[in-house]
């Protein structure tokens, strides 16, 4: 049943890698911005994974369609980062959690509409994101106050930069994920295997500044011309099988 949540029963989780001393000041900066009650969840960091965390990742989950791609240790220690959110929305007493990564800036006009018009038709269901860009169209129209617009996509978007999960939502998405075998982003594409149906709010006054705050924090395997080829062929095929879902 849906219903207006107010702000207090929202906490804001901003997941932060410790050794990312340069977003340390932006961070402080969003926690007393934020319109609720924000903590930080410290993310996992790649270069400390334990043999527990890579084992998270399983290649032989055996779900359709198939990823064709390997992950790189950073993809599963961001993944692993999301469900340490989840884990704190589950097992809080919020009704809901609104998950920020660290290379987030936001637009306040812009993003006080959003977020109230998402609280105003969100459950503990709801999985609610706030894109940086316009990439989803919208399948159906379910509330507006101009400029915002909620809506079910027709097909979800990658990116994680700002969600808003409610509590049963986060549970749904920690049983679904307990092992995995593809990135976190393109896991929630999977609706039919997280149980969960996304909702998107649109302009959402999220930024994505991680190129003034040094870079991404994810790294990049340098490589050569038949790689980079192959691997656009392989994505091609994967959005075309995902598609026909």
């Amino acid at each position: 049943m849906q219903g207006r949540w107010a702000v207090s029963a929202i906490t804001g989780y901003i997941i932060h890698l410790e050794r990312a001393t340069a977003r340390a000041a932006h961070v402080a900066e969003l926690i007393a911005t934020l319109p609720c009650p924000a903590e930080i969840v410290p993310a996992v960091d790649a270069d400390a994974l334990s043999p527990a965390d890579r084992a998270r990742y399983d290649t032989s989950a055996r779900l359709r369609p198939r990823y064709p791609f390997p992950l790189a240790e950073t993809e599963i220690a961001v993944f692993l980062s999301h469900r340490a959110a989840w884990d704190r929305i589950a097992g809080g007493t919020s009704e809901a959690g609104l998950i920020i990564e660290d290379d987030v800036a936001l637009e306040p006009d812009t993003f006080d509409r959003a977020f109230d018009l998402a609280l105003a038709h969100a459950s503990d269901e709801s999985w609610i994101r706030l894109p940086w860009k316009p990439r989803e169209t919208p399948a159906q129209m379910v509330a507006e106050d101009a400029p915002a617009r909620l809506f079910y996509p027709r097909r979800v978007a990658l990116g994680m930069q700002a969600q808003i999960v409610g509590r049963r939502a986060a549970e749904r998405l920690l049983t679904a994920t307990e092992r995995f075998d593809r990135p976190v982003d393109t896991t929630l594409q999977m609706t039919w295997h997280t149980g969960v149906t996304p909702m998107v709010v649109w302009p959402s006054g999220i930024h994505d500044i991680s190129a003034d705050l040094g870079g991404s924090t994810l790294s990049k395997r340098p490589r050569s011309t038949s790689q980079r080829l192959l691997a656009e062929v392989k994505r091609g095929w994967y959005r075309a099988a995902l598609a026909l879902k």
